[in-house]
């Protein structure tokens, strides 16, 4: 880096807190941060020349969960501890709505759905057996049923007769969920930087020094909240996990409305500017999507196209526009990670695929451990 007097000065001279990641908790720690230490030096590292991971690459679900998800976490979680992630996920999302507005976020509340196909009757009846189990166990965080049975009204083909109706999911536009972010951070004087990899770092007695490449500066405290790409600061903790999505053209009296989920949540889709959205497939090659290399394969766009065709949009054409890729950050538990690394060093990682749902709180969570 070939920096001026200037910029060394001002960007990177007197830093109390730099966070690395600019995503959902990244900036959410940074605001916290500002909020506890209004005179302090803020400054966000950014690999990318946006948010990498999942901040702007998620298909925008509210992230609450489908019933069978949470009797999926039943089976090897606490009850506790279920309705402890469930109570988190509802929080962190009514905390981003008051943080950035409901206009910001374009956030919809059109209620999320499951899906069951035809061969998955085993499923479909525990699912139905076990909600009202489920909504007993829910009723206390949320004053009614979270799960109802509703007749198909989409016309999708070769599912059960009857979906699973939750009132309370609703959908978002990541895009403009991260620019409201970005644009509040930048309000409350938080400095940030994109392209910057972090190299190495080195804690000393009073501070870190933080390599980018060739240059290096101290600061005060390191936040990691990199989620995905956070393996290597948690001994393992954290898994990689890359989800593939797709987006059609426009589609002419598209009548899809919501967010669905299918085959425990392994796919997902939901309408935006009357495309359909459509997602996932990790589980056809779970070796193979356990990675930080963003990309699509073959065996799972073909699988998310046949779905498109045979389930989801039956005679219906349409084109594919556009493919991406994202990574989440799982583990053998859905808890995040939000723990003091060492003396100076930090992280707010393992996201377990709620981002949009947690990473408000996680990121809370992390400005208040700083000290």
């Amino acid at each position: 880096m070939n920096l001026s007097y200037w910029e060394i000065q001002h960007w990177f001279t007197g830093v109390n807190f730099t966070i690395v990641g600019s995503g959902i908790v990244g900036l959410h720690t940074a605001l916290r941060l500002r909020e506890r230490f209004p005179e302090c030096k803020i400054l966000v590292l950014e690999k990318g020349p946006l948010p990498q991971g999942a901040s702007t690459k998620n298909a925008g679900f509210a992230c609450f969960g489908s019933l069978s998800e949470i009797i999926s976490d039943l089976n090897n979680h606490t009850e506790e501890e279920v309705i402890s992630l469930i109570q988190k996920r509802w929080q962190g999302l009514q905390l981003l709505r008051k943080r950035l507005g409901d206009a910001a976020i374009d956030f919809k509340p059109y209620g999320g759905y499951e899906l069951f196909l035809k061969d998955d009757t085993a499923g479909y009846e525990e699912c139905l057996r076990k909600m009202p189990f489920v909504n007993e166990v829910l009723r206390p965080l949320f004053k009614a049923d979270v799960f109802a049975k509703e007749v198909d009204r989409f016309d999708f083909r070769g599912i059960q007769e009857c979906l699973i109706f939750n009132p309370f999911e609703g959908q978002i536009d990541t895009g403009l969920m991260m620019q409201a972010l970005l644009k509040e951070a930048v309000a409350q004087n938080i400095l940030i930087l994109n392209s910057q990899t972090v190299t190495a770092y080195y804690e000393k007695q009073d501070g870190v020094t933080v390599s980018l490449g060739d240059f290096n500066f101290t600061t005060k405290k390191l936040l990691f909240t990199t989620n995905g790409f956070a393996g290597s600061i948690t001994n393992g903790a954290v898994t990689p996990a890359r989800a593939q999505v797709l987006i059609t053209e426009p589609i002419p009296n598209l009548d899809i409305r919501g967010t669905f989920h299918i085959d425990r949540g392994y796919y997902y889709f939901r309408n935006i500017n009357n495309r359909i959205l459509f997602g996932g497939g990790r589980n056809l090659d779970f070796e193979g999507e356990t990675t930080t290399q963003f990309g699509q394969t073959e065996i799972i766009q073909n699988q998310l196209e046949k779905m498109l065709r045979e389930i989801i949009l039956p005679g219906t054409d349409f084109k594919i526009e556009h493919r991406w890729s994202g990574i989440m950050g799982l583990g053998s538990q859905k808890n995040p990670i939000v723990q003091q690394l060492s003396d100076h060093v930090y992280c707010g990682v393992r996201l377990g695929g709620m981002g949009v749902a947690i990473g408000s709180i996680v990121g809370m969570e992390l400005g208040d451990l700083v000290s």
